[in-house]
């Protein structure tokens, strides 16, 4: 990946802290990781977001009890259990 230099401000406190976990040098590897992994969750929420309302109750009324709800993922997490099997 490219990298661009750029200029951030952030509070001392965090710099201090930043530098005597990962140390002065790794600096900049620390930050980019975590802006990566809030930028993973910021497109997650999006994904969800847009997704939200896609699945209507009358659709799946059996999502309707927490019984339901229970058997319905048993259900999917046995089915995914038999894709594993059959790809190993």
């Amino acid at each position: 990946m490219e990298k661009q230099r750029t200029h951030v401000s952030i509070p001392e406190a965090i710099v201090v802290e930043i530098d005597a976990r990962v140390g002065k040098r790794r600096r900049s590897d620390f930050l980019v990781e975590a802006a990566v992994k809030e930028l993973v969750r910021h497109r997650q929420i999006a994904a969800v977001e847009l997704a939200a309302g896609s699945w209507k109750a009358k659709d799946y009324p059996e999502l309707s009890t927490e019984r339901g709800v229970s058997n319905f993922v048993r259900k999917m997490r046995r089915e995914g259990d038999v894709r594993l099997k059959k790809q190993g």
